[in-house]
């Protein structure tokens, strides 16, 4: 008899894999800040100024050090779409699992790649992010085989993790930092991704029909309640209805909508250290941990919102369509307010970090609303959405270094940075709108394109009682 089920063992490993996936995304963020030796460049590039702790600083200008930042995603973008399919076919165990593996690898080799030269850390976080591109349309057909329709929010917001590991990073980095040294935020970082990436492959399996481990009480009741959920199809389609998925508004309103949302939060991930130390002026101590607190904001939501949407569509108070709408307005038109006050109002230091906090924290709510509808429309193809998802909110993340680079390039002053925050504003309001328009929570009959004629527009089933799952499974025994 095993302490944990193995559906809740997977919600372990997935909640602390996405909090080391986005560690080793974001302990460059704050690390760079103080890789940079802010005096005359010397003719290779480099200075060996002694300052707190003796280690080598880089003489980088703004454009090098956003294109630091900026390269991870040229990576990041190639894999999206493919990591989304690849999981569809070989199992997001290899997808996710291979990807974290490597990224720890490349993490740990950091370092090196900064003192050898300034191309080496570019293509070095570039390949990083390849990998790490992968990972997180690899999850929803984890999902797809392993949580009942009607429990997926929940799931789904394990992914906002990432958001608690990024509150997490940033402060133990700056205290890495103040104490050891940059160089140790690589070192530490990346050794705590290889130990998870081991656990990983040892305890997780692509489906409970594959897992050695599995009680066959705890695998009929995921495979029954999902079977049910769906109307019964649980088969594997043998290709991807590309013209009709392309062709789709539900499926764009989640690409869409998608992009705007995280391109505002990328904007926030990549940058707030450095507008918090240039234009609030916090030393690198306080800078990470108030760095921290709107990520931490933003998980907190994410697990609220997606306990109450499951709750609401189990119900029947709210249809899966108009839980999702109602979420996802909420999540994104709500930031963009807040950016209107932070573009007014940024240069007071509290509000600014109250804005920020309250931004990303009401933001967490996404994992109700577009987030996981793509299990809702198209559960046999929701790595292949969320791939696209992600390959144009990758481009925005880019896009944003770009932004704020040139918007920065003269002066790194508030007046400056407004700029980027009324773009956040109608970037947010944009995207809300579109999928409030758009939206639906519908199983779309290209879903299952091998028996295109049959079901269509319904939404998913409510799900089987215990009792009527344990009923079953006497029955059986």
């Amino acid at each position: 008899m095993y302490i944990l089920t193995c559906r809740q063992v997977l919600n372990i490993m997935v909640i602390l894999g996405f909090m080391f996936n986005y560690m080793l995304r974001v302990n460059l963020t704050i690390a760079i800040v103080d890789m940079v030796e802010n005096s005359n460049s010397t003719s290779n590039g480099t200075n060996t100024t002694t300052t707190r702790i003796d280690e080598t600083r880089f003489n980088w200008n703004s454009e090098q050090y956003n294109a630091i930042l900026g390269s991870f995603f040229w990576g990041y973008v190639l894999t999206e779409l493919p990591g989304g399919r690849m999981a569809e076919i070989v199992g997001a165990r290899k997808i996710f699992g291979g990807g974290m593996l490597m990224a720890s690898i490349l993490t740990v080799f950091t370092p090196a790649a900064a003192y050898l030269n300034y191309y080496v850390i570019l293509i070095l976080r570039a390949v990083l992010g390849f990998f790490l591109g992968a990972t997180w349309p690899a999850i929803p057909p984890m999902a797809a085989n392993w949580i009942p329709p009607m429990e997926r929010s929940k799931f789904i917001a394990n992914m906002m993790a990432s958001s608690l590991g990024a509150a997490l990073t940033m402060p133990v980095c700056g205290y890495l930092i103040s104490t050891l040294g940059w160089a140790s935020v690589f070192y530490v970082t990346g050794i705590i991704g290889l130990i998870w990436s081991v656990l990983w492959f040892c305890l997780i399996y692509d489906s409970p029909a594959q897992h050695p481990r599995i009680t066959p009480e705890e695998r009929m009741e995921i495979e029954t309640k999902i079977a049910d959920g769906q109307g019964g199809k649980m088969s594997k389609p043998t290709y991807v209805p590309w013209r009709r998925l392309f062709l789709s508004m539900p499926v764009w309103a989640i690409v869409i909508t998608h992009g705007c949302s995280v391109f505002g939060y990328f904007t926030v991930v990549n940058q707030l250290p450095t507008y918090m130390k240039h234009v609030l002026h916090f030393n690198i101590k306080e800078n990470g941990l108030l760095s921290s607190l709107p990520y931490l904001g933003k998980y907190i939501m994410a697990i609220i919102a997606s306990y109450v949407a499951d709750k609401l569509r189990k119900s029947g108070k709210l249809s899966t369509t108009a839980t999702r709408k109602l979420f996802t307005t909420f999540a994104v038109f709500t930031p963009g307010v807040l950016m209107v006050v932070q573009a007014m109002w940024g240069m007071n230091a509290a509000l600014s970090v109250s804005v920020f906090t309250i931004s990303l924290f009401f933001n967490g709510a996404v994992t109700a609303g577009y987030l996981a509808n793509g299990l809702d429309i198209a559960p046999n193809f929701s790595g292949t959405i969320f791939g696209m998802a992600n390959t144009l909110s990758s481009i925005g993340g880019w896009l944003s270094t770009k932004i704020v680079a040139v918007l920065t390039a003269e002066q790194n002053t508030f007046e400056t940075w407004k700029y980027v925050f009324w773009i956040l504003t109608f970037t947010y309001a944009f995207g809300a709108l579109f999928y409030l328009i758009f939206g639906t929570g519908k199983l779309q009959r290209w879903n299952n394109p091998d028996d295109y004629y049959g079901r269509d527009g319904k939404e998913l089933q409510p799900l089987k009682t215990k009792p009527d799952i344990e009923k079953e499974i006497n029955v059986v025994a």
